[in-house]
C-alpha cells in the first residue's frame, strides 16, 4: 500500500515538473485520439491523412515515454513515412537490352540484303 501511494506522488511530483507546452501537447494528442475512437465507435480506428497529419505533427512534441503509449506509435509513424516514400518513388522497372526495331526497317533491311548479297 504504501509503494503505490509513493508511486502516486511520485507521479504527481514528476507532473507538477513538466512544462506548460508539454503538458498542452499532451492534452490535444489525447483529445484528437478520443475524436477518432468517437468517430469509430467500436471497431479498430482507420486514420484518414489529415488524422495521421495531426498525430504525427503532434508526437514530435512528446516525450519518449509518453510516446509509447499513444494510438500512433513510433513504429507507425516510421511505416507512414516508409510508404510514402515508396509511393513517391515508385517507378517504372528499367527494361534491359536494345529497344526493339520497327517492321518497316526490318523490312528494308531484308530489302537490302537480297539486293546486295555480297
Amino acid at each position: 500500500m504504501l509503494y503505490l501511494i509513493f508511486l502516486q506522488l511520485l507521479g504527481l511530483l514528476l507532473l507538477l515538473s513538466r512544462s506548460e507546452e508539454a503538458k498542452d501537447v499532451e492534452l490535444l494528442t489525447l483529445r484528437h485520439e478520443v475524436a477518432v475512437l468517437d468517430r469509430q465507435h467500436g471497431v479498430r480506428p482507420h486514420l484518414s491523412w489529415s488524422d495521421r497529419t495531426v498525430l504525427a505533427a503532434l508526437a514530435r512534441h512528446l516525450p519518449g515515454w509518453l510516446r509509447r503509449h499513444r494510438l500512433v506509435t513510433h513504429h507507425t509513424l516510421l511505416s507512414w513515412h516508409r510508404r510514402l516514400l515508396r509511393r513517391k518513388w515508385k517507378q517504372e522497372p528499367v527494361r534491359m537490352g536494345r529497344p526493339p526495331i520497327s517492321d518497316e526497317l526490318t523490312a528494308l533491311f531484308l530489302r537490302l540484303a537480297h539486293e546486295n548479297p555480297t
